[in-house]
């Protein structure tokens, strides 16, 4: 397959397009019992743990503080306690391992042997990864993505096909935290944000962030005042609010439209046809089911 290299602009709708219609090839990795299961066998205990260390080792051992900064929106007193002793249990380079291991085994789950087989599903991995590699050209500023564009590709299609998203989704991410705090926001007022636009609950945010009812109370408050959040009891945004949730959301559109260049909008719309039933076989394994339960066993709570 020949790929035709596009540099002018694109639609902005069909990069979160294409970034959303993947998103649960990688996603499922934070989900499925796989990847504690290879966690520990690395030398990590508890879920929280296994969730920061796996995703931050691509930067190599580095401190709580760091990962506090780069994954943005949870309680700072959750990733210390997760982070405590983290890489003296387990290397970086064994957790990368453990986290291949534990993707490889949840996508043979959700695919066929027919399917990674395919040459539909060698296609999208091809696609991806031209985007993905296109975004290593720009690493400035992106942390959380510079460390996972350090990694050796995959050899196996399904594998570089995750590899691809993950780094996609990085580098999508860290623009969107640009984008925040460029806005005067920090991680909390991210999330109430988030919440109030209802498309989470704010139950769901505030718990697996570890936020204290205290902190999101003052968070909302604070947010009032600057006229983001309707006042009353009721967790909604304002005209103001929902101005800046548009800013911010197609800001972030626009930070990843360099990747998704390299593959202009028909290359794109056809990466999105072949993931659909790719990302629906993910979502029809259970692989994104959530557990609160397994999330919230053992973290002490913020104050």
């Amino acid at each position: 397959m020949q790929l035709r290299i596009a540099c002018p602009p694109m639609d902005h709708s069909a990069v979160r397009s294409t970034f959303r219609t993947l998103e649960p090839v990688h996603g499922m990795i934070y989900f499925v019992p796989e990847a504690g299961e290879e966690y520990a066998k690395a030398g990590l205990t508890g879920n929280r743990t296994g969730y920061f260390a796996s995703r931050s080792a691509a930067m190599g051992a580095v401190g709580a503080e760091v990962v506090v900064a780069t994954f943005f929106n949870f309680h700072p007193a959750l990733v210390r306690h997760a982070m405590a002793g983290a890489w003296a249990s387990a290397s970086p380079a064994r957790v990368i391992e453990a986290r291949y291991g534990a993707v490889d085994r949840a996508l043979r789950r959700a695919w066929t042997d027919d399917v990674l087989r395919s040459e539909d599903l060698r296609e999208a991995a091809q696609l991806a990864r031209w985007a993905a590699e296109r975004a290593c050209d720009r690493p400035e500023g992106r942390p959380l993505f510079a460390g996972h564009a350090t990694l050796d590709w995959p050899e196996e299609p399904h594998l570089v096909l995750w590899h691809a998203q993950t780094l996609l989704r990085e580098f999508r991410g860290d623009g969107h935290v640009a984008a925040l705090t460029i806005e005067g926001l920090n991680g909390l007022d991210a999330l109430i944000i988030h919440a109030a636009t209802g498309d989470v609950p704010a139950a769901a945010l505030k718990a697996t962030r570890r936020w204290s009812d205290h902190e999101w109370d003052k968070g909302v408050d604070s947010l009032r005042e600057r006229g983001l959040i309707e006042p009353g009891g009721e967790l909604a945004l304002t005209d103001a609010g929902r101005e800046h949730r548009k800013w911010v959301e197609d800001r972030t559109d626009a930070l990843a439209e360099w990747a998704y260049a390299a593959l202009g909008d028909d290359n794109s719309a056809r990466l999105r046809a072949l993931g659909r039933p790719l990302a629906q076989a993910v979502v029809d394994a259970g692989l994104l089911t959530v557990d609160f339960a397994r999330l919230l066993d053992e973290e002490p709570r913020g104050s």
